[in-house]
């Protein structure tokens, strides 16, 4: 079952697919029906409730108090580089970092609003489909790419 990051391969044939997959009633791995379970199955205590496919071991967490998933399903693969994205993303979208590198104004945007629409950007993609929540391993090892130079470059100067 594709994922599709690009607005133009989405179609009413196969958007329902991807809208499945990124609401974690079905697994991308496999593309069978996922279980609404509590975290505790996984973490051994509860953090709130969890989509999972068990024969992938892939699941994803919830908006607290909703059933809304926080993004797809993820194996161990996807989830190591989804870490590894927020790391490097993180430091761009958390900080001020973001208004140094992309300077223009935009009124009423939060700075992680801001750094997902100047990563959309950068990436190609609508802004509407840029989240780390949303993304494969692929698209992870990329912001990796965009974001670790900047990181790097502009080191302790990140909140000043």
């Amino acid at each position: 079952m594709p994922y599709y990051k690009n607005e133009e391969n989405v179609t009413n044939q196969n958007y329902e697919p991807m809208n499945e997959i990124l609401s974690g009633k079905i697994c991308p791995y496999c593309g069978n029906p996922t279980e609404y379970v509590d975290s505790s199955v996984i973490y051994g205590r509860s953090y709130g409730m969890i989509y999972l496919c068990r024969d992938c071991r892939a699941y994803v967490g919830v908006h607290k108090g909703t059933d809304q998933a926080l993004g797809r399903l993820a194996n161990s693969e996807l989830r190591k580089a989804k870490k590894e994205a927020h790391f490097y993303f993180d430091q761009i979208a958390k900080t001020n970092l973001i208004n140094k590198i992309w300077h223009g104004y935009i009124p009423g945007i939060s700075n992680r609003n801001k750094a997902y629409l100047w990563l959309s950007k950068k990436m190609g993609i609508p802004r509407e489909m840029c989240h780390i929540g949303m993304f494969d391993v692929e698209d992870c090892k990329r912001i990796v790419v965009i974001c670790k130079p900047i990181i790097e470059e502009h080191g302790n100067e990140r909140n000043h």
